[in-house]
């Protein structure tokens, strides 16, 4: 299990956590050990000086009426652990370190302990009671003077605490700040990646972002005049073409009928031309046609079965199991399946096999394609969807050898790959994936 983010952002912000949590701790540990712990120790100093001065006077066995009189003297108590109780000691706190220190000063163990605002009883609200343990029963009341007034502070705890949180807010926020112009290079990236071409985006963030950038912007530019300049040479050179194409048939049109062959074989041959020059066109523009949405593969299937289920010869075996629906260009995913249906035909046989699956674990949809015809040649199964390359010769390759190279690049425009393979008992496979919907 990967504990360490990927992401910039999620290292950045660790990185500042880090480093601002070794600040905490630097600084609580300064604080207790030079502010914290000599004013404890001044105080325990205070508190022991009071309790011996209480004990060289007696005052812990003495008269009540003696008592009384040096507590509305001093304001300093002493009295029994019934008294004590009822005047808030029930409630008081321990203090574990201060008892260590007034007990290592007095020379006995004593029991420290102090009533919060909320327990405490008269018009003192922070009381420290302390105990000796030669005399159990009798404890020292002594009031904290001046308590009501200055509220005593929260412990530094709190504060570095509350610094801590402040400190990590902001610095993922200004992480956050740094990054969301990468996010808005993330999404105009993957655009391109899919055909489209964003408008420019906004330059923000540091002088280093902001030639990055620059630089998407020139970049989505130029690949965006680019296309632009191939598909109106294609459409272009296409119609160049089709003019004398048309001229031609034409012609043949005024042969005499001893020279019917003759004609149906310059038709045959214009046909060809024509379904070349299309799959020229449609490579040139990238298919970039219709817009995506959330579509079932299966049901792009069954379209493109039924299209060639007019056909008697045709046979489609389908092994279809339960897809979720993925996001595509329709036009283009059927023109991936016409292609590769019709190849299988085409060079396979009358009979062809169309499965599918999902695999859940990397969310994935798959499609497979297989004829029962001879197949490909192993080391030729990679240059098949190289554009101009018609595979193996003994499958009777006709056309432009286009067809594959327009399925590889749509499939590549959904982000899936697509591969052939031999199968193990005879024909070819043809496989490719699409990613699930997110």
């Amino acid at each position: 299990m990967r504990l360490l983010p990927k992401s910039a952002f999620g290292q950045t912000v660790l990185l500042i956590g880090v480093l601002l949590l070794i600040n905490q701790v630097v600084s609580y540990l300064s604080v207790t050990y030079y502010f914290v712990r000599p004013t404890t120790q001044q105080i325990s100093s205070l508190l022991a000086t009071q309790v011996q001065s209480v004990q060289s006077q007696g005052l812990m066995s003495a008269p009540l009426e003696q008592r009384l009189a040096y507590a509305k003297q001093t304001k300093v108590e002493i009295m029994t652990t019934e008294q004590a109780l009822q005047q808030g000691l029930r409630d008081a706190t321990h203090y574990n370190f201060m008892s260590s220190q007034v007990s290592s000063q007095i020379g006995v163990k004593a029991d420290v302990r102090i009533s919060t605002a909320e327990t405490a009883v008269g018009s003192e609200p922070y009381r420290v009671w302390i105990s000796l343990s030669t005399r159990p029963n009798i404890w020292v009341s002594i009031p904290l003077i001046g308590g009501n007034d200055a509220h005593i502070s929260p412990p530094p705890t709190m504060y570095l605490m509350v610094i801590g949180i402040l400190s990590v807010t902001g610095g993922w926020w200004f992480v956050r700040h740094l990054n969301r112009p990468l996010q808005a290079l993330q999404q105009a990236a993957l655009q391109v990646g899919r055909g489209q071409f964003p408008p420019p985006l906004k330059e923000q963030g540091s002088s280093e972002m902001r030639e990055v950038t620059r630089a998407f912007n020139r970049m989505n530019q130029g690949i965006k005049q680019l296309e632009d300049e191939r598909t109106l040479m294609t459409a272009g050179i296409s119609h160049d073409l089709r003019t004398p194409l048309t001229r031609i048939r034409l012609a043949s049109e005024m042969l005499p009928e001893e020279s019917e062959w003759v004609r149906d074989g310059i038709n045959e041959d214009i046909e060809d031309m024509n379904a070349i020059i299309d799959q020229f066109i449609e490579y040139a523009r990238f298919d970039r046609t219709g817009e995506w949405e959330n579509a079932n593969l299966n049901t792009l299937i069954g379209d493109m079965v039924r299209v060639h289920e007019r056909y008697e010869s045709h046979h489609i075996t389908l092994k279809l199991t339960s897809l979720p629906d993925t996001p595509v260009r329709t036009v283009a995913i059927k023109r991936v399946l016409d292609n590769l249906i019709e190849n299988a035909f085409r060079y396979g046989g009358d009979k062809i096999s169309v499965s599918t699956f999902f695999d859940r674990t990397k969310q994935r949809v798959y499609c497979r394609i297989r004829d029962f015809g001879p197949g490909i040649p192993d080391n030729e199964l990679d240059n098949a969807f190289m554009p101009f390359k018609q595979g193996d010769k003994a499958r009777g390759s006709l056309g432009s050898g286009l067809g594959l190279a327009i399925t590889r690049k749509i499939i590549n425009m959904h982000f899936g790959n697509i591969t052939l393979r031999n199968h193990p008992e005879g024909g070819l496979v043809a496989e490719f994936w699409l990613p699930g919907a997110h």
